[in-house]
């Protein structure tokens, strides 16, 4: 980058030419700073680029400030980021930390700019400030702000005949400082959509619009009041990726091709709306996604607009790189009129009652002009009239509350957003309040954001619900009506109960059962969702006592501890560290998905699992955390990875959100969260194969279970089937030295080797048999096998076996390696085969016999009851304990009594030799053929030099090797 010029290089051909792109601004970001020691970057002149850096307050004067300038003015202002995942676009937006970008340093120097115009002695204007935070995910458009900070409310985009599109029903939050918005942004910011993916660790997977509406009212010396308003959008994209840079799959991978698709709908918009500047005719494709259709003011309308284009320097992202200066390059090309939206109130409210005026008089006339195309049905026409009736009654209740607004004065409205939040919540006073008056305040997963929720007790009871009437209102799954009761005494003790026995509440990680006295300190989850920290101020003082800073992570192996779950503080391991980080994102998760399918009756129950990498099918790696949906009324089951649960929970929130807001709140089978599609195929359970016999060249024809992740049988192979006599037996698995044409060797062959290294250097072929299994859960269809040997990179996979829950594979495969290495010899010593049993599961007749009549929260008590019961007769009541290294101890065995054989047989060929010496007077034998008749394997071999002891002369006394028999 040089002034406002980005130069791009193709790092894959050095002839291609040098792109040139040339723009308002261009920053380069990507080194050349230093850190300070309060988290800030900024020029570090040491380096070679240092003086190329642009921290976050220049980017902020450059663009940030225009905006503001043109929200005094009365402008409508928009600011948007586009670019790659992982480019930096929530970085300049929102930023991180110290580096704030620039939405927080907007709304504080707007801030300020009104206090210093009140200063001033500007009493003649005044200023109202909402804002409102919203996101789109997969297409579904939630509210970030007005939900009691965890609540994501969907919300319906309408077109309004003047406005153009908006999202109906989202709430503007009053604010009337910088600390409030703060706080509102940070409330937000936390129920963002991020994921991990390969190329970015905090990648938003949804579009998150930050909208700030600046009123500013003034009386003309006429006397006329005259309103000035100003909507301003910021806007950060989620990211653009290709899937094979960034690793996604299944969900992660639909939801990068919702992100794609609507950003491919933003560029053509701003692919039209070039053409449209260049004076040719294009229809601007705004209605093709939720994003265009709300951006459509801010890209082609009454604004002005900025786009930020993030890119990154990654040769490997040269192609995205491109994409975006050129995307960017485009839109520069858009002009947009802007105006200056003032107007006497008068006037406002008098183009409000018309246009409700108007749109009353059409639909009281049916004279709905919708648009008809050639070919409808009377069904389609009839749908899309209903639907534009929808979308003009939508509108007349939004001029109505436009109206109200306008109506309203001030002081109403700061008055009636103070009523709604339940008491006076001015930031100072709370702060002030804070330091005296015990109080309840948050604990989130992201440090920055635990502590910016807080709940001041009044003397007296307090009710905690969901009630419009409750003290402290919580939204969230499992929260009551009236959840819990908090008495805060006149001595300055806190109790605390629960309303009724239904309702969830643990403190300190224990589920509370009697009223209890609550202490500094102490932890306290309300349903599955609210986690809060309980602060006393004056017993903090009186104690005297040091306590600990409390975290969200620390709560949550808390309540791990409690429900059985161990988290492991004394090894300090990446991959343990890593597993108890996981644990504590997914555990409440499941808690809360658990939570939502009984509200739901979904009679769906999630549990946690911890899945080895063996039982995964990798030879290496760590314990992974999975989930387990078990749908109780069916019996199937299914096993989720981490991702793929989170991601499922997305869906489960919105449909929730939907029932508590009285919506239509239910989906279709395929988008269903809670429902996993039968045809997809579940791990029955697995068999390990030990290898080390045929590190000697023995066969293996063993007796081996099928187990489940949690070491239960769940199948043999190994039982005979029922028509075969004993004399006939065969073994469900074997692994046999062979010939390269699979001619299995014998016992006459004798290729057995004292040593395994003995076969380092020659040719190994060995044969693996899958001939069947035994007794698998009749639940299961369509069964096969899969297993990797040595370096596969693909599974072998056993025919599919259908109606039948004893399958008969009959699979056989020749592996041949070519001069064995060291490598390979130490993986038949120390190695496996790990064969995974695979199948399709069929709904249980029992099970839907046994839910008949149940709801979801009736199944959880059954399945509770019966889990306890379990419990208490033994984990194996209907057959013995699977010793863990049983495998290994049978392979033992084996080899101890195939080198005791070949010992046996070295004694009886030097006994046969000494008899023979000592017959035919032989006192003296050459060492080479004792050597040669102890080292042989052969029987034959062996028989040849025992026919040579009666030959030999007395000449080997004169050899210098000689044994003696004594």
């Amino acid at each position: 980058m040089s002034g406002n010029t980005t130069f791009l290089t193709n790092p894959d051909d050095p002839s291609d030419p040098v792109k040139k792109f040339t723009y308002d601004h261009s920053y380069w970001s990507h080194d050349g700073f230093k850190e300070q020691p309060n988290g800030y970057c900024t020029q570090d002149p040491t380096q070679p680029n240092g003086a190329k850096f642009c921290d976050q307050e220049r980017v902020y004067r450059d663009l940030g400030r225009g905006v503001l300038r043109n929200a005094w003015d009365g402008y409508n202002s928009a600011l948007f980021a586009y670019g790659q995942t992982g480019s930096g676009k929530s970085w300049s937006v929102i930023g991180y930390g110290a580096n704030r970008g620039i939405v927080p340093k907007f709304c504080e120097e707007m801030f300020r700019g009104i206090e210093d115009k009140r200063r001033s002695g500007d009493n003649t204007t005044e200023f109202e400030v909402r804002i409102s935070m919203l996101e789109i995910y997969n297409e579904i458009v939630r509210d970030l702000l007005n939900s009691g900070g965890d609540r994501k409310r969907g919300l319906k985009v309408r077109e309004h005949p003047k406005k153009g599109f908006y999202a109906e029903g989202l709430k503007l939050s009053m604010v009337t400082s910088y600390k409030e918005i703060e706080r509102k942004l940070n409330e937000g910011t936390t129920n963002r959509s991020i994921a991990s993916t390969n190329m970015n660790a905090t990648s938003s997977r949804a579009h998150t619009i930050v909208g700030i509406h600046l009123t500013q009212k003034a009386r003309k010396g006429n006397g006329q009041e005259t309103a000035k308003s100003s909507i301003v959008h910021l806007v950060d994209l989620a990211g653009s990726e290709r899937a094979s840079n960034t690793g996604a799959t299944g969900d992660r991978l639909k939801e990068g091709a919702a992100i794609n698709q609507s950003l491919s709908c933003l560029g053509n918009c701003i692919h039209a709306l070039a053409e449209r500047a260049m004076g040719r005719n294009s229809r601007v494709p705004f209605r093709d996604s939720v994003l265009t259709r709300l951006l459509m003011n801010a890209l082609g309308g009454n604004s002005r607009t900025i786009m930020i284009a993030a890119i990154s320097p990654a040769d490997i992202n040269y192609e995205e790189t491109l994409s975006t200066l050129r995307y960017a390059d485009r839109a520069k090309q858009i002009k947009t009129v802007a105006i200056v939206n003032e107007d006497p109130t008068e006037k406002l409210i008098r183009e409000l009652r018309q246009e409700n005026e108007r749109l009353k008089r059409m639909l009281e006339k049916g004279a709905i002009d919708v648009p008809i195309q050639p070919g409808m049905s009377e069904e389609e026409i009839a749908k899309l009239r209903k639907k534009w009736e929808e979308e003009m009654y939508a509108a007349m209740a939004e001029n109505d509350r436009d109206l109200q607004q306008i109506k309203q004065s001030y002081d109403d409205k700061l008055k009636l957003a103070r009523q709604q939040k339940g008491f006076d919540w001015d930031i100072t006073k709370i702060e002030k309040e804070k330091k005296v008056r015990p109080h309840f305040t948050n604990l989130n997963f992201d440090p920055m954001l635990s502590g910016k929720i807080v709940h001041l007790l009044k003397s007296g009871e307090n009710i905690v619900g969901k009630t419009d009437q409750a003290d402290i209102q919580l939204l969230g799954p499992s929260i009551q009506e009236r959840h819990a009761l908090v008495n805060y005494l006149e001595h300055g003790g806190v109790t605390l109960e629960k309303c009724q026995s239904e309702c969830r509440i643990l403190l300190n990680g224990e589920p509370l059962t009697a009223r209890a006295l609550l202490s500094h300190c102490d932890r306290i989850l309300f349903g599955t969702t609210q986690l809060y920290l309980f602060v006393h101020p004056d017993q903090m003082k009186k104690t005297g006592k040091k306590y600990p800073d409390v975290t969200y992570e620390m709560a949550q192996e808390e309540i791990a501890a409690k429900a059985g779950i161990a988290v492991d503080e004394d090894d300090q391991s990446l991959d343990t560290a890593l597993l108890n980080k996981d644990l504590i994102e997914v555990l409440p998760g499941v808690e809360e998905a658990n939570a939502i399918s009984e509200e739901l009756d979904k009679k769906v129950k999630f549990e946690i699992m911890l899945l080895s990498p063996q039982w995964l099918g990798k030879t290496s790696g760590k314990t992974e955390v999975y989930v387990k949906m078990r749908n109780l009324e069916t019996g199937v089951e299914f096993n989720w990875p981490k991702d793929k649960f989170l991601n499922r929970m997305y869906v489960m929130k919105e449909m929730y959100q939907n029932y508590e807001a009285g919506e239509e709140w239910d989906v279709d089978e395929d988008r269903d969260p809670f429902i996993e599609d039968l045809d997809i195929e579940v791990q029955i359970g697995n068999v390990q194969v030990f290898l080390q016999p045929l590190a000697y060249m023995v066969e293996l024809k063993e007796q081996l279970e099928i187990v489940d992740y949690k070491g239960a049988e769940v199948g043999i192979m190994n039982i005979l089937p029922v028509f075969e006599k004993p004399a006939l037996k065969r073994y469900q698995i074997e692994v046999i030295p062979c010939t390269p044409q699979g001619k299995e060797y014998t016992e006459h062959d004798d290729m057995f080797v004292d040593n395994p290294n003995e076969l380092i250097g020659k040719d190994l072929h060995f044969m693996v048999k899958l001939l069947g299994c035994r007794g698998l859960p009749s639940r299961f269809n369509d069964i096969t096998c899969k297993y990797k040997v040595y370096l596969d990179t693909e599974d072998n996979v056993t025919e599919i076996i259908s109606d039948t829950s004893n399958p008969d594979f009959n699979h056989k495969k020749i592996f041949s390696f070519k001069r064995v290495t060291q490598s390979l010899v130490e993986y038949l010593k120390e190695g496996y085969i790990m064969i995974q049993v695979w199948g399709k599961q069929t709904t249980r007749k029992s099970a839907v016999t046994r839910a008949q009549g149940k709801n979801t929260k009736e199944m959880f008590q059954a399945d509770l009851l019966n889990n306890a019961n379990t419990l208490m007769k033994g984990f194996r009541m209907n057959g013995r304990v699977v010793d863990p290294n049983k495998q290994s101890i049978i392979v033992e065995l084996l080899l101890m009594k195939k080198q005791q054989h070949r010992q046996q047989q070295r004694l009886e060929n030097i006994r046969r030799m000494i008899e023979l010496a000592e017959t035919h007077k032989k006192k003296r034998l050459p060492v080479s053929l004792v050597k040669d008749l102890y080292s042989t394997t052969s029987a034959d071999v062996a028989e040849e030099l025992l026919q040579k002891v009666p030959t030999v002369t007395n000449e080997a006394d004169a050899e210098s090797s000689i044994c003696a028999v004594l």
